[in-house]
This record gives structure tokens, C-alpha cells and sequence, in this order.
């Protein structure tokens, strides 16, 4: 390219010398509107002549030519073509910024609302590890799939438990799974407050409504006092669009899924005020057996900007959703049952009924403020609220019955439990001679999560003078759960009784005696899961079984960031503390004065810094550190589902260390990043009664002492490199690719302590792990991508990825090491541009996932070695019986992952 640029421009001068005619300039910087950063790569034509080059990596470009008025044709694959008109007046012109806009039909904002609390790295200068998707990716890639899916191609993160049902999947962020990722939607943290777990069926509309998504690996640049050990996803919808226009959609997939959305926006009227609305609906009978899903989503936007100082969006987004479940397995099972297998259904009267369904609706609403207050000077304000209405289904009692198979084929187990026969639990219960069912019947009941959950962040920006910036904000967030079962399908009965002794302080198991009172209560109402009916209707105290409790959760914090730069360095440092406060309330188990626990309060803090260093044009480095001091998760405050504290806790410490190199050019840039991460002082704490005298250890205890047991010294050291580069050698050919290579172990050894009420240790156990493989995400990953539009708006792509070093989900020295294995993804793509003057479009796009249908384990949960016995202490082994598939005793539990599959999605945009 660099030679045929030469030659041309020779070619010119020569001319140019002939004729006497002198040559000009146009310059300019072509911006990507989405961003609004530097577009690189972009082609730049000088309209009906073939005097053409590309922007640099700062989005500039020049063109020499002899026209003194024309037009620059801009283009760049994935965005709009742009024409831009030009006069030279002497030798040289510059147009400026040119924006060039994604394909339409994307709702393009007005402005990134909340930017000043949104904190993507585009604001941050000293660069971290991070990579982003944009919302034409991620339309393109899902398909069918959960939202995680757009991150597949990023390195260091992994993605398993899609077999679970829609929305089951999972990611974690260089080994660390999601309780250690910190996930914000528009810069709220959205992580649960009780494990810090996300349930990606809660957002299954993301898709549709993200803008981009950034996934920040380590440290990240969040300034907020988030546990961002393993990372921070960044997930920043769609606001308000400036433009009239919408869309349409549908689509259809393999397993009778189909998928329908449309979308309208006002555009920003003459008084600033614009909306946005977007619905869908999805249904389909998933990839495994009794997996069923169906949902809707919905997003809201209003927007308003009076001036140029203030502008306001508030948005309302909700996926109402369930879906059936599918749970893991033992290999034998899928082997002799094929690898769709799922018991957990059964037919009556030959209708299909799930015993495990999850149903949710968690509709989240924010108010943005964005306040200019003068050219050095701004404030950004989010007021954000979510509630949480629904919970998953399961048996209850013990009258389960399933339809057997005389044999199992594989284990030869006889009189194998398969599928739910509910014809005959529904018999069983019709002969109950009262119809209120007790503990030898069966119910399908439903465990419900509700919660509400409001929450502050606001951040000051003060340009202290051209080359220092101060931020400094509020965190604040409080959140009360409910947690408590229903019956969801008496299968026959009438109702369901049941009765428990209620505690006091002094009792912290229900042990039946003559000094705790004994109640009882009967239900007699089912309630509906479709999670519609679940968010308005609540079930009455007297309709409640098994549980009944709530908690509050109350979280403070402050956090601070210094930015220094100028043309070649800049640094950081950031500093957060926060206030947590917990208490539970538990309104089933205990008597009326005992029922609130004591209060919990803990503070954490985390402190980070960082420099970077462009030592030449093409070439920067960088360096990241941090040390966070973390409370720990609710659930493990208090002991065994009860209103005991657990004395033990204490917070967990997290050091990261992290350096990069980046190379930038016009047709490549590849970044380098090396980590290492150790988590300790990780404490998790169960208690007992003890049951009768007897020792522990050397120590007497005596029938009705409290023992607990604390298992700590769990320490993991998490250290790799990373490798991510893009290619573009032409502007209709996009290549990427990405390399991830990580030493995820266990240290030291895992300490098992029994103490007594006084806390005094009675035995201690060790378990030596050092060295130990962390499992539950592949520790080398490859990847390589390939986006090519052979004619205008006609292209084709396809993702490979290699996955290998993955390990089972559990704590080893000696863990159990998964087959390696390879999935290729392709797609096709076409836009036809119809209407007047051609605004409009119709775009059509087909996905085929696991193009070559790769039979891979995606994830275990045991560590059941080949050489191991199938039965107790003696007799064969899973080799010698010849019970062994692709190296893996098929005693193991897991999942396999999907095969291929197949989505296509046709929309039009006008």
C-alpha cells in the first residue's frame, strides 16, 4: 500500500510539473461517531478519481490533489458512508472532524449519558487491558444465545453453562468467576449484593439495548469501590436517539426458537425533548431436552437537553423471562441417553411439565445528569432503582416418582431412574385421604428471591489546568431482599401442612424440645410463575413454607481519582473506602423477639495506580497496580441460613499487579499485557450442634454445644499474558485475533478449623493444594477472526477458537484436566438500502455456531480420576471396566456444550 501511495504521488508531481499546475492538500480526522475517538483505517477517496489513502491510527489523513473543489468519499467497514465537500484557497484545506455514524438502524444517542459516571476507557489515558464491543457486533454475533456471547472473542474470558437453559450461561475474567467480576449497567453496579453472582436470564434482553459493551481485564479504570479482581464489563445502553426512525425484526433458530422486536424514536424536537422505545418477544424450546424459554423486553428512554450546561435521559428496561433447567451430569448418562438429556420433566395427561423453572422480571430505571458547570468543570449524577420479583421451582416433599428403565446401559444399574412420571404423583396424591399434603407427598414449589434495591453514584470532574484532572464522588446503595417458598403446583392436593419448633437466640438449630413452642400452619393457594404474575402478585404471610426471611443490605462509599498527562506520559491514581451494613430478619423460624439479627458493618478500601509512556510514535508501555481490602459477601456473615453470626469473617485481600506494550500503526495495532493477581484470606464458616457427647480432636464436647467450622487459607495466584491484534490491510477486509495463555493455581495448603462457642480451636485439618490447577475456565485460549465484504454491503465472517489447560470446578492439587477442543463460528451478512434516496435498509444475517459440531465437555464438577474404583474401596476401576470417554472417567458430573446451531435475523430500518 505504502509503495502504490509513493508511486501515485510521484505520478502526480510529474504531471503536475508538466502542466504547470500546482498540486494541493485536504486534510482532516474522520471520527467514529459511536465513540467519538479516532476512527483508524478508514478509506479516504477523492470522489470520481482513484487518489485515495487511509487515516492513520489518530483517525488523521492527507491527500494531495489537483482539483480545487470536489467532494472526499469516506467509508470503513461496519459504518455509513460519508461524502464531504471541499474549496482550496491557496494550497491546502482542512475539513476537520469528520463523524461517520455505525450502520444505520443502530439507535444512535445524543450523548453518552451519565459519561462522567459511565467510565470506559476511551476516558482513560493510561491504558489498561480492555477490549470493546460495539452494538453491530453484538447484534450480529448473539443470535439466540445470552449477551455473553459477544464476549466469546475477548481474551482470558471463558464462557460456560449455556447447557443449563436460556440464560444460564456464565463468564469469568482470567479465571475468577463472576462473584469476582464487577458487572455495571451505565456505571451502576448490577452484581448481586447478597454473593455478588449475576444471572444473565435477568438480562436477556441486553442485547438488544446495549450500545457497546467493555470488557476492562485486572485493575480496570472503574473508579468506584468495586471487587474488579478479576475484571470489570462495562455494559452501556442505547439513550435517547437524535434522529426519527426505528426498526423491525424478526428472527428464527434452530430448537423452534423465534424472536420478534420493534423499535421507535420521536428524534430530539426543537424544545430538546426526544423518546426512544423499543419491545420484543422471544419463545423457543431450547437446545436441551425440557429447557423451554420464553420472554419479553422492553426499553423506555426520555430524553432532555435544555441547553448545552444540562442534559437529562431517564430509562426503563426490563426482560421478563422463564425458562426450564437443565442441571449437570454424570457422562454415563449422557452416553446412554444421548447428550440432550434432561430429567427433569415429565408429562401429565400428556402435557409437558418442568419441575425447574426460573422465572424473573427485574426491570432497573435511571435518571441521568449530566451538568456542565463551566469549560473546566462538570458534574455526572445517576439515580438508579431495580426490583426483583420472581424465583426458580423445584419438588418439595418426598413423593417423587419416575419412569425407570430396567437397565441402565451403560452402568447397569437396574431399575434406573429417567424422566418424571407425573401421571403417577398426581394418583399418589389424589389417594391422600384428606388431600393436604405433608412431607411423604409432592408439590412443586417455588423458592422466590424479591428484592428492591436503590441506589446514588455521582462524580465532580474538575480540570485542575491542561494537563491534571481531579474526579472524586458518592457511591451509595441499599437493597432489601425477601426470600421465601410457595407452592407453585399441588400436582392433586388440596394443600400442604407442615410444623417446626421456633428458635430463640440460645437455639440456633430448631431442635424440637419442650422449651421452643411448635407451630404449624396449612397453605391451600398456588401461585402462578409466569414472571408477569409474579411481579405484581406476592404470596400472603400464612401462604409461605419451609423459609420466611429478609435482609437489609446499606453500602457508603467514596472513592477519588488524580490524572496527570501530556503528550508522552501520563499516570494515575485512584482511592476508594467504603461502608457496608448487613442484618437479617427472619420471620419463619424464630420468635417474635428474636427475629432481627444484630447488625454487621464492615469497611473496605481500594487503592490503585498506574503509568504510561509513549516512547515513540508507534510504540507505548504501561504499568498498573492495586491492592483492595474487601468485605466479605452476606452470605457468609450469617451462619446456616439463621441469624448467628459468624464470628470469623474477616475481609478478603486482593493485589494485582499488571504491564502492557501497545503497537499502533495504520494498518495494525496489537497490544501485550502481562498480569498476576493472588486472592487470600478467603474465610468460609459453617456451624453444627453437636449431636451427642463425645471429643473433637483431644477436647470433651458435650450433646447441644455449638461447633463451627472454619475453612480458610484458600489462596489462588492467578499470572499469564495476553496477545490481541487487529489487521486491516484493506478497508473491506477486518482480521483479529487474540491469545491468552494463564497459570491459574492454588497456594499453600486449605485449613479446616473445629472451634466451640468460644471460639477455641478443637482440630485442625490441612489439605496441601499448593500448586493445585484452578478450574472452571479454559487457561489457554486462541482465537482468530476474519470479516470480509467482498461486494458493497455483502460480507462474510468466521471466528475459530481453541480452548485447552481447562480444569474441573473443584478445589485439587491434583484437579482433573478436560479434552481440549475447537469451535469456528461463521456468518453472512448483507444490507440492501431501498426507500427514498435510499435511507432506509433491510439487513439480513445468518450465524452458524460450532460449524463443524465439535463434541467437547464444556465444564465438570467432579474429580473422579479413570484409575478410581466405580464402587467403593475395591473392585473394578473406571479403566479396567472400560467406563472411561476421551481420557475422562464417565463417572464425572457436567455439561456438554451445544452443538451446531444456527440463527437468522432479517430487520429493516427506516
Amino acid at each position: 500500500m505504502k509503495i502504490f501511495k509513493n508511486a501515485l504521488l510521484f505520478g502526480f508531481m510529474f504531471i503536475s510539473t508538466l502542466t504547470v499546475f500546482s498540486q494541493s492538500k485536504v486534510t482532516g480526522t474522520v471520527i467514529d461517531g459511536e465513540f467519538n475517538q479516532p476512527l483508524a483505517g478508514a478509506s479516504v477517496v477523492v470522489k470520481g478519481t482513484t487518489t485515495g489513502t487511509a487515516t492513520d491510527f489518530d483517525g488523521k489523513f492527507e491527500i494531495t490533489t489537483s482539483q480545487k473543489s470536489g467532494e472526499i468519499v469516506i467509508s470503513f467497514l461496519g459504518y455509513e458512508t460519508k461524502t464531504v465537500s471541499y474549496t482550496i484557497t491557496g494550497n491546502s484545506v482542512n475539513v476537520g472532524n469528520v463523524v461517520v455514524s455505525p450502520e444505520a438502524g443502530q439507535l444512535e444517542e445524543v450523548v453518552l449519558v451519565g459519561k462522567g459516571i459511565i467510565d470506559v476507557a476511551k476516558e482513560r489515558k493510561t491504558p489498561i487491558a480492555v477490549s470493546t464491543i460495539k452494538a453491530s457486533e453484538i447484534q450480529a454475533k448473539v443470535g439466540t444465545a445470552d449477551v455473553t456471547q459477544a464476549m466469546v472473542n475477548t481474551p482470558s474470558v471463558y464462557v460456560a453453562g449455556q447447557a443449563g437453559g436460556y440464560g444460564d450461561s456464565r463468564i469469568t475474567v482470567r479465571g475468577f468467576q463472576q462473584d469476582n467480576t464487577a458487572f455495571l449497567l451505565n456505571g451502576q453496579p448490577i452484581n448481586g449484593m447478597e454473593d455478588g453472582k449475576m444471572y444473565w436470564s435477568n438480562w436477556s434482553g441486553m442485547s438488544d439495548i446495549a450500545n457497546f459493551i467493555q470488557v476492562q481485564r485486572g485493575l480496570g479504570s472503574s473508579k468506584l469501590a468495586i471487587s474488579s479482581v478479576g475484571g470489570t464489563v462495562n455494559f452501556v445502553t442505547k439513550a435517547t436517539d437524535k434522529k426519527e426512525g426505528g426498526f423491525v425484526s424478526m428472527g428464527v433458530a434452530n430448537s423452534d426458537y423465534f424472536k420478534s422486536t420493534a423499535a421507535y424514536n420521536t428524534g430530539m424536537n426543537a424544545k430538546g425533548f426526544g423518546m426512544s422505545i423499543m419491545m420484543s418477544h422471544w419463545q423457543g424450546d431450547g437446545y436441551n431436552q425440557g429447557t423451554r424459554g420464553e420472554g419479553q423486553n422492553y426499553f423506555i428512554s426520555f430524553g432532555y437537553k435544555p441547553n448545552e450546561k444540562h442534559n437529562f435521559n431517564f430509562l426503563i428496561t426490563g426482560a421478563p423471562q422463564s425458562h426450564d433447567q437443565n442441571f449437570t451430569k454424570r457422562i454415563s448418562d449422557y452416553l446412554a441417553f444421548g447428550r440432550k438429556y434432561n430429567n427433569n420433566f415429565g408429562y401429565l395427561n400428556g402435557k409437558y411439565i418442568s419441575e425447574r423453572t426460573n422465572f424473573y422480571h427485574k426491570p432497573v430505571a435511571n435518571l441521568n445528569w449530566d451538568f456542565n458547570i463551566n469549560s473546566t468543570t462538570s458534574l455526572s449524577t445517576v439515580l438508579y432503582a431495580s426490583w426483583g420479583r420472581g424465583g426458580g421451582t423445584g419438588n418439595y416433599g418426598s413423593g417423587k416418582v419416575s419412569v425407570k428403565v430396567p437397565t441402565h446401559p451403560i452402568t447397569g444399574q437396574t431399575n434406573y431412574s429417567t424422566y418424571i412420571d407425573y401421571d403417577a404423583i398426581y394418583a399418589n396424591n389424589l389417594a391422600d385421604a384428606d388431600g393436604i399434603g405433608t412431607g411423604s407427598n409432592y408439590a412443586i414449589r417455588a423458592s422466590m428471591n424479591n428484592h428492591a434495591w436503590y441506589g446514588l453514584v455521582t462524580n465532580f470532574k474538575k480540570e485542575l489546568n491542561e494537563n491534571l484532572n481531579l474526579n472524586f464522588g458518592l457511591d451509595l446503595r441499599t437493597y432489601n431482599g425477601d426470600h421465601y417458598r410457595q407452592i407453585s403446583n399441588f400436582v392433586g392436593l388440596n394443600g400442604w401442612t407442615e410444623s417446626r419448633p421456633l428458635r430463640d437466640n440460645t437455639h440456633v438449630v430448631p431442635v424440637p424440645n419442650t422449651t421452643l413452642p411448635v407451630v404449624s400452619n396449612t397453605v391451600n393457594q398456588s401461585y402462578n410463575i409466569n414472571p408477569w404474575y409474579a411481579f405484581f402478585n406476592t404470596a400472603d404471610d400464612s401462604q409461605k413454607i419451609d423459609y420466611d426471611y429478609s435482609e437489609t443490605i446499606s453500602y457508603g462509599g467514596v472513592f477519588g481519582q488524580l490524572e496527570y498527562s501530556n503528550d508522552n506520559f501520563s499516570a494515575f491514581f485512584q482511592g476508594a473506602i467504603s461502608n457496608q451494613s448487613h442484618q437479617r430478619f427472619d420471620y419463619y423460624d424464630y420468635q417474635d423477639q428474636y427475629q432481627d439479627s444484630e447488625k454487621v458493618s464492615n469497611v473496605g478500601y481500594n487503592v490503585k495506580g498506574g503509568a504510561a509512556y509513549n516512547f515513540a510514535e508507534k510504540h507505548a508501555v504501561y504499568a498498573n497496580a492495586g491492592y483492595y481490602s474487601r468485605q466479605p459477601y452476606h452470605d457468609n456473615i450469617y451462619l446456616n441460613f439463621t441469624n448467628q453470626v459468624n464470628p470469623l469473617t474477616e475481609n478478603e485481600k486482593v493485589l494485582g499487579l499488571e504491564a502492557g506494550y501497545t503497537f499502533k500503526s495504520k494498518m495494525f495495532t496489537a497490544s501485550l499485557n502481562a498480569y498476576r493477581t493472588t486472592w487470600e484470606d478467603r474465610v468460609v464458616t459453617t456451624s453444627t450442634v453437636q449431636a451427642t457427647n463425645g471429643t473433637i480432636g483431644t477436647t470433651p464436647v458435650l450433646a447441644g454445644d455449638v461447633i463451627f467450622t472454619e475453612n480458610q487459607g484458600v489462596k489462588q495466584i492467578h499470572s499469564g499474558l495476553e496477545l490481541d491484534f487487529v489487521f486491516k490491510p484493506t478497508s473491506n477486509i477486518d482480521v483479529k485475533g487474540f491469545a491468552s495463555m494463564g497459570n491459574w493455581e492454588y497456594a499453600d495448603k486449605a485449613i479446616s478449623t473445629k472451634r466451640d462457642e468460644n471460639l477455641n480451636p478443637l482440630l485442625v485439618t490441612e489439605t496441601d493444594l499448593d500448586g493445585g490447577k484452578v478450574g472452571d475456565a479454559a487457561q489457554t485460549t486462541w482465537g482468530l477472526g476474519v470479516k470480509y465484504e467482498f461486494i458493497k454491503n455483502f460480507s462474510i465472517d468466521a471466528d475459530w477458537r481453541n480452548y485447552d489447560k481447562l480444569y474441573a470446578n473443584v478445589a485439587a492439587k491434583d484437579n482433573l484436566e478436560l479434552p481440549s477442543y475447537d469451535l469456528v463460528d461463521a456468518g453472512i451478512s448483507y444490507k440492501m438500502l431501498v426507500g427514498k434516496d435510499k435511507q432506509n435498509s433491510v439487513n439480513f444475517r445468518f450465524n452458524m455456531n460450532n460449524v463443524f459440531d465439535e463434541v467437547y465437555l464444556s465444564e465438570l464438577t467432579s474429580n473422579i480420576k479413570t484409575d478410581a474404583f466405580i464402587s467403593g474401596t475395591s473392585g473394578p476401576t473406571y479403566q479396567s471396566a472400560g467406563r472411561v470417554y476421551k481420557g475422562i472417567a464417565d463417572g464425572n458430573q457436567g455439561y456438554f456444550g451445544f452443538g451446531r446451531t444456527w440463527n437468522f435475523t432479517i430487520r429493516y430500518n427506516f
